[in-house]
């Protein structure tokens, strides 16, 4: 497993919910990505994918304020994390893996839409994603009243509307982040913490991949006398 270093500056505040003017006035997720990348102080800088960025400043509001700095450590590492729209949609799919098991029945039923739309997009565009498609039929599978709705609505939407635009991705990521908050589960942040922490590692193995390690070079074999 790749080893990551992060850095986090001692003279930045503690994470707080919603928007600051300055930093005087503290710091959201994303405001301190902005100020990482060397970008002017926002909360939607041009660093970051813009769903990834979406469920960063979602979960920075929904998280309980005494677990919203175990957060601090995946803000660098978002720090140049984009690319194209499938970036998005894994993020999306990532989200919504998460959530299904544990958010109410109303908000299943769309999220189980969303991780079937979203798994055969991906799988059509050729994105790397085996490994989270396979934890999304499971996560299918222990939730079937959810996934038989999905198939009926999508069996009738799809016709009407074939593409899954960013906003839709964004969406998803809405619905999942707040089913995870309001979910009667015993620990919700722990959940919320974990989905963000997953969605990075989904994101970075495509934009930053591992390096291949070189084929050990073989020793000529001595020549028969």
């Amino acid at each position: 497993m790749r080893q990551r270093t992060t850095f986090v500056p001692d003279v930045m505040p503690h994470l707080s919910a919603g928007r600051h003017r300055n930093p005087r006035r503290g710091a959201c997720f994303m405001e301190f990505a902005s100020y990482l990348a060397g970008e002017r102080w926002s909360d939607h800088p041009a660093c970051t994918d813009r769903t990834l960025a979406a469920l960063a400043r979602g979960e920075n509001d929904l998280v309980a304020d005494n677990r919203r700095d175990e957060l601090l450590t995946l803000i660098p590492r978002v720090v140049g994390l984009k690319g194209g729209h499938d970036l998005g949609l894994l993020v999306s799919l990532r989200t919504a893996v998460v959530a299904l098991p544990i958010a109410s029945m109303e908000r299943q039923r769309v999220l189980a839409a969303g991780v079937m739309s979203l798994s055969a997009l991906l799988e059509t565009a050729g994105t790397p994603s085996h490994a989270i498609r396979s934890e999304a039929q499971s996560a299918l599978d222990a939730v079937p009243d959810a996934a038989r709705w999905a198939r009926t609505h999508i069996q009738m939407v799809s016709p009407r509307y074939p593409h899954l635009d960013t906003i839709s991705a964004e969406l998803i990521v809405a619905t999942s982040v707040v089913g995870v908050a309001r979910a009667c589960v015993p620990d919700p942040d722990e959940h919320l913490i974990r989905m963000l922490r997953l969605a990075v590692d989904d994101v970075e193995r495509i934009v930053r991949p591992a390096p291949t390690a070189p084929e050990p070079v073989q020793a000529p074999s001595a020549a028969l006398v």
